[in-house]
């Protein structure tokens, strides 16, 4: 059994949940900066690391570190490296690549040097001069920032948002990684009632019902690294039966999505259905300010129109407005937590937020608004 470094990529203002969930996995020596992750782990670390990180972007393989400063310097340490314990002979190694404040800038020569000096390596350690390429895929990548090389291996494939439920979505998807780091932010748990009134293609509500059972986010999707031999196909059985030994199917849960368009009402029924959850999350039609939960206490967690559109901005900020009059009204005991672009949210909406979290949806920076509802009394 081998150690490893891994580095969880994140997107920004996510590394502290990342760090979290990594340090609940029992991981050791976690470090912590921008827009990743970087802890120990052996083989089975790795199928777990996949299989149940909720707002990581991707786990990749850390291979080396150096600093490079001549093409001479990358290629020497690049090929120095022990690639043949981790590419057989028929590997598949695309080589990617990003240089940021660094002498070497120009991003194809990096790849192409990187990858030249896998090839010399390779030919040394199988003694042969041609590789076909046609088996297992290993995503290289060399990564330069202010002349420090990092040199990694993807083991996830397709990003870890990509959970496998989703086939179809909206115009504007959340991505499931940003859905479950909004859950995870506010004081939601599966005994609560649970609202999201700008449903879409139902993420948020599905997000929740993972995190509410404890079902792996990756229980039912493939990552590329299943392929690698060194790895094996029993440490991803043995991480298999880990998700499905502590998954909790049994726990009730109280979920509802609704959205003013009866299209992703119905596009966020078959995703449901597609995430195995079948009729257990209700989804509705209907405008945000018709919401009247039975429930006395409760979390709403949204993500609204932002008004970035030409021609929405009036429309969207009519809505915070009503918004904001309804809630008064009706969910005054409930905590409730907005994602949005818009500057002047607080204000439209009539509330100042107990705490706001700055967050990037993608590109665009928003603002995670909270507003912290009264405890329920003991009984409740």
């Amino acid at each position: 059994m081998g150690k490893y470094t891994l580095i969880a990529t994140a997107a920004m203002g996510l590394e502290s949940l990342v760090a979290r969930e990594v340090r609940e996995l029992g991981f050791e020596n976690v470090t912590v900066e921008n827009g990743k992750v970087t802890y120990e782990s052996d083989e089975l670390g790795i199928c777990r690391s996949n299989y149940w990180l909720r707002t990581a972007d991707r786990v990749k393989l850390k291979v080396a570190e150096f600093k490079a400063t001549s093409f001479e310097q990358l290629f020497e340490q690049t090929k120095a490296l022990p690639w043949a314990d981790f590419l057989p002979e028929n590997a598949e190694f695309p080589v990617i690549g990003k240089s940021v404040k660094s002498q070497l800038y120009s991003v194809p020569d990096c790849q192409a040097i990187v990858k030249k000096a896998v090839v010399e390596s390779l030919k040394e350690k199988y003694n042969v001069s041609w590789f076909d390429e046609d088996g297992p895929l290993y995503r290289i990548e060399i990564a330069i920032h202010k002349d420090n090389a990092v040199i990694s291996i993807d083991t996830s494939g397709s990003g870890l948002h990509k959970r496998g439920y989703r086939y179809l979505h909206s115009a504007a998807p959340l991505k499931e990684t940003m859905a479950a780091a909004m859950i995870m932010l506010t004081n939601w748990n599966a005994n609560k009632p649970f609202i999201d009134p700008f449903c879409g293609s139902g993420t948020l509500p599905i997000e929740a019902a993972m995190i509410g059972q404890n079902i792996a986010p990756g229980f039912n999707r493939n990552f590329v690294s299943e392929d690698w031999e060194w790895i094996g196909k029993k440490k991803w059985e043995e991480a298999m039966i880990e998700t499905e030994d502590l998954a909790k199917y049994d726990q009730p849960l109280e979920i509802m999505g609704s959205d003013i368009d009866h299209k992703m009402v119905e596009l966020s029924k078959n995703n449901s259905m597609e995430a195995g959850f079948g009729d257990m999350l209700s989804f509705k039609q209907m405008q945000v300010t018709d919401l009247n939960p039975k429930q006395k206490y409760g979390v709403l967690i949204g993500n609204p129109p932002y008004g970035e559109r030409l021609g929405e901005k009036a429309e969207v900020e009519e809505m915070y407005r009503k918004m904001g009059e309804a809630f008064r009204h009706r969910l005054d005991t409930w905590s409730v937590y907005i994602l949005t672009s818009h500057p002047k949210f607080q204000e439209l909406y009539g509330k100042k937020a107990t705490k706001n979290r700055k967050l990037y949806n993608g590109d665009i920076k928003t603002h995670f608004y909270q507003y912290f509802g009264p405890r329920p009394p003991k009984h409740q």
